[in-house]
């Protein structure tokens, strides 16, 4: 069954659970103390964080996004924080990807914490991914390669098709 969620931000199971949602948009972003986003970039998310959504936040707020940089509007961010609202942001995800210019403004500010769109990487996670990653190397380098996504591949170089 898909969530729905009106205008004000709640779901009618946060309704159930005693959560009162805001008259409107606006009314959302100007009581919110953290916002996290935790959303699919889609045609219909892409931008759904305004400049203007921005604006209405507390001085005090903190923005995390470790989603999509794009479910908020190109430059809204970095106009928002050197604005003062919200006051703070935490981001792991950028307009621009690999983020490799160390003038981005994001980088520089005092108000912003970056990490290198790494931020759902747990310590137990990042061994056992790098763990697997590397036995699927040594498999391909003995000749026995392991979760091949197109093993047709490998039959044609072998019978040299």
């Amino acid at each position: 069954m898909e969530s729905r969620k009106d205008v004000a931000g709640a779901t009618p199971g946060a309704r159930v659970d005693g959560e009162q949602g805001r008259e409107s948009k606006r009314a959302f972003f100007e009581t919110c103390d953290v916002l996290s986003l935790h959303m699919r970039l889609l045609d219909a998310t892409r931008g759904i964080v305004t400049a203007a959504d921005l604006a209405c936040m507390k001085p005090t707020a903190l923005l995390v996004n470790t989603s999509r940089a794009g479910l908020i509007e190109p430059g809204a961010l970095v106009a928002a924080l050197r604005a003062g609202r919200p006051g703070m942001a935490a981001v792991d995800v950028y307009e621009h990807e690999p983020l490799v210019d160390v003038d981005d403004p994001l980088l520089n500010m005092d108000s912003v914490i970056c990490t290198p769109h790494i931020g759902y990487v747990t310590r137990d996670e990042w061994e056992v991914q790098f763990s697997d990653v590397f036995d699927q190397i040594n498999s391909f380098a003995e000749g026995a390669p392991t979760n091949v996504v197109n093993p047709d591949v490998l039959g044609r170089l072998r019978d040299g098709t």
